[in-house]
């Protein structure tokens, strides 16, 4: 493999079935990948089982099938991933940067301090010994400001030490926890770009730090901006957000290259998938996305089938 090589992925997690907010991500980090002449890859986060739709990944599947998206290679499942997420916190344990953690919530709630990210941990376990379980497992925030560029939001910033503190990468039910799980999964599959939603651009330091200890390659970040509804929430499975209606599937894919300012023509409102994917790789270009967080749903006034 041409280590060089452009591989981007699409991770959604089976919660619910595919909505337009995950449609809006999946056309933006598939024509990148495809107008790069790289692989597109597909990973279903299926780490948190007490979460997780039964049947739901399989329908998410099933549905990008049908968009006419096609993804290179296998899809990976994280619930199948566990023996790689436990050779890198063995890593992480190595190098003494990990510890247990019996921090209830609550007392977290009413004794630490606050950032915009949240709590800030105050390190009250981390030279605690012989914690007995259950327990969480944190890794040490350096007091260290990391910096990146966002290849759409611009250049990036952040203290973990000061913004969140000594954070969990494995939770007290001994599930992994998303940021240890995807930087393995993002070194496993050798992704060298990742674009994905802007509502996770405040974990990417964090992700950056992970590659570092476990001297991994840092891939190109792109974050787009998430979908709002009318009161300000993420569209998503958790505000409810409808599941796409598959009888209105070119429709769709126009609204998302319309959003992600594309500026089809209006002739192709009536055009086939095919015709709209084939019009979309002759014209894609990132740089016309708008580097905003979110965009508002509520104001677009030809949205009403799209959410």
């Amino acid at each position: 493999m041409n280590p060089t090589a452009y591989r981007g992925r699409f991770a959604p997690s089976p919660t619910g079935a595919l909505h337009f907010g995950s449609l809006l991500t999946a056309v933006a980090s598939y024509l990148e990948a495809r107008t790069q002449q790289g692989l597109w890859l597909v990973r279903m986060e299926d780490l948190d089982p007490p979460r997780e739709i039964k049947g739901a990944a399989r329908e998410i599947l099933k549905t990008l099938e049908q968009f006419g998206f096609e993804w290179d290679g296998d899809v990976i499942y994280q619930s199948q991933q566990d023996s790689a997420y436990q050779d890198a916190l063995q890593q992480l344990k190595n190098k003494q940067l990990t510890f247990a953690c019996n921090c209830s919530r609550k007392h977290l709630n009413n004794t630490a301090s606050r950032s915009s990210e949240g709590i800030i941990y105050p390190g009250t376990c981390r030279h605690k010994i012989d914690i007995p379980p259950p327990y969480t497992t944190r890794i040490i925030a350096p007091d260290q400001t990391f910096h990146f560029i966002d290849q759409l939001q611009g250049p990036q910033k952040q203290n973990l030490h000061h913004s969140l503190g000594d954070f969990i990468i494995r939770r007290r039910d001994q599930l992994f926890a998303y940021q240890l799980a995807v930087v393995v999964d993002d070194h496993l599959q050798s992704i060298t770009h990742i674009v994905r939603g802007s509502d996770l651009l405040s974990s990417t330091a964090r992700q950056i730090f992970l590659q570092t200890m476990l001297s991994y390659q840092t891939p190109e970040y792109t974050h787009l901006p998430v979908l709002t509804n009318a009161e300000g929430n993420k569209l998503s499975k958790q505000s409810h957000a409808q599941a796409l209606d598959l009888t209105h599937a070119n429709l769709h894919l126009y609204r998302c290259l319309t959003l992600l300012v594309q500026s089809p023509p209006t002739e192709l409102t009536n055009a086939s998938l095919h015709e709209l994917w084939q019009w979309a790789f002759t014209h894609w270009q990132i740089k016309h996305v708008p580097a905003v967080a979110a965009i508002d749903l509520s104001q677009d006034t030809n949205n009403t089938i799209y959410y």
